[in-house]
């Protein structure tokens, strides 16, 4: 991983070993984690023991891998359904992804990157990267945007110390500088693009969930791809889009949920 270990003590050094199995999307040997974890091997081991003796990670003994466990899975629904915006938009989610026909994506902001919360379909003919659960970069994600474009200054500009500005395709910001003058039109405009600046081909547009014009709890985007609309096209999505996220945060504005940072 090459990264500092946060100071949590021996619980968040627990959880950063659980991070990494998550991430890596499938069952995972000792061998490979001892490769990708700053943790020396006892210590490695130790916190893997632990993991798979409170039901956090599971151990298929025949194959020697570990991967999440059934008790996340628990923990997961009750993140769903207390933290996430989810069980309250899913009905607006459904509608709007009937009407227009394409993806429609519901995230929130961690810890400067965006979560994918929820995601409903409209057709088969395509698919994007995000998938509920997933984390993708604000920085160049429609969602991410446009959550960033309408948060509080000093809260914003802790999110984009803590982005990598990697650059995924050519149209990815790459600089503080370059993003800011984006959000900047984002806020004036009310709106954001995703300008194949995630994912080469995909292309969305974006509205903050706002409970008031200071306050953002997630926002939602509908996604497709080149093949199959413009950026001007897609912009005929935009009355409904911005009307749906207004019935979301209507909707939600009764229930306290963990501040965007």
């Amino acid at each position: 991983m090459n990264k500092p270990v946060p100071n949590d003590g021996t619980v968040g050094k627990a959880l950063e070993v659980l991070d990494l199995v998550a991430s890596l999307g499938r069952p995972v040997r000792f061998k490979e984690l001892q490769s990708l974890s700053d943790f020396p091997k006892a210590s490695l081991y130790r916190f893997l023991q632990t993991l798979t003796n409170q039901g956090m990670l599971s151990y298929e003994a025949s194959t020697q891998t570990y991967a999440p466990g059934l008790r996340l899975v628990r923990l997961a629904h009750a993140a769903w359904r207390q933290s996430s915006l989810a069980p309250v938009a899913r009905p607006f989610l459904d509608a709007l992804a009937q009407e227009t026909g394409e993806a429609v994506h519901l995230a929130q902001l961690d810890h400067g990157h965006v979560l994918f919360v929820d995601k409903r379909k409209g057709t088969d003919n395509f698919d994007t990267l995000a998938q509920a659960g997933k984390v993708a970069p604000s920085y160049c994600t429609g969602v991410g945007k446009a959550i960033l474009a309408f948060m509080p200054e000093p809260a914003r500009d802790r999110a984009l110390q803590q982005q990598a500005f990697l650059k995924y395709t050519p149209a990815t910001h790459d600089s503080i500088d370059e993003l800011a003058a984006d959000l900047i039109e984002i806020r004036k405009n009310g709106f954001a693009f995703d300008r194949e600046e995630h994912e080469t081909g995909i292309i969305s547009i974006a509205a903050p969930i706002l409970t008031d014009p200071d306050t953002v709890i997630g926002a939602l985007s509908i996604a497709t791809s080149t093949n199959r609309h413009s950026l001007q096209a897609l912009e005929a999505f935009r009355p409904a889009l911005l009307d749906t996220a207004t019935q979301i945060a209507n909707a939600a504005s009764t229930w306290q949920f963990p501040s965007q940072n």
